[in-house]
């Protein structure tokens, strides 16, 4: 079985990243959608609601799972049997970190490819930092995010909140 992991702290999980599993998922077996514990973050939403959110975005997938874990992403992805970890590219700024990492990772893990996978142009500009600022001021992010983290976003910025 091609099992590929696509890690990240997904806070909150936006359309763009649903792209990126959506595509992954038709390439291998399975994906496991990985949220990651990053110490040097300080997140909006808990690793729990995170991983929450994830799942029922993700349940319409059959060959995909999320979990999360802590430490180094290729460590992870060995123990997980991955032959291959996801990495989202929106813009050329992405590459040279993305690039880098895949080559340590290949030096530290040489049975796991890093497979990079192109943002389509329609979501291109989308983060989840600008999702969260967006919704921090009270803007619409409808079309950024899956319904539960617009809920969950509406939810945290309540006082902010308009409709639209």
């Amino acid at each position: 079985m091609k099992l590929a992991i696509y890690p990240g702290s997904f806070d909150p999980v936006t359309n763009g990243h649903i792209d990126i599993i959506e595509r992954a998922a038709a390439l291998f077996d399975h994906v496991i959608v990985s949220v990651s514990v990053n110490s040097g973050k300080t997140p909006l939403f808990t690793l729990q609601e995170r991983v929450e959110l994830l799942t029922e975005a993700l349940k319409s997938y059959r060959n995909v799972s999320v979990d999360s874990f802590k430490g180094l992403t290729v460590n992870y992805a060995a123990e997980k049997k991955a032959q291959a970890i996801i990495r989202g590219l929106r813009a050329i700024s992405d590459f040279e970190n993305e690039f880098q990492m895949a080559l340590t990772n290949k030096k530290l893990q040489p049975d796991v490819e890093t497979v990079f996978m192109m943002s389509q142009a329609q979501w291109s500009f989308l983060s989840s930092s600008v999702v969260k600022e967006v919704a921090s001021l009270g803007g619409c992010i409808r079309d950024f995010v899956p319904d539960i983290v617009e809920k969950a976003l509406q939810e945290r910025f309540a006082e902010l909140w308009q409709d639209c």
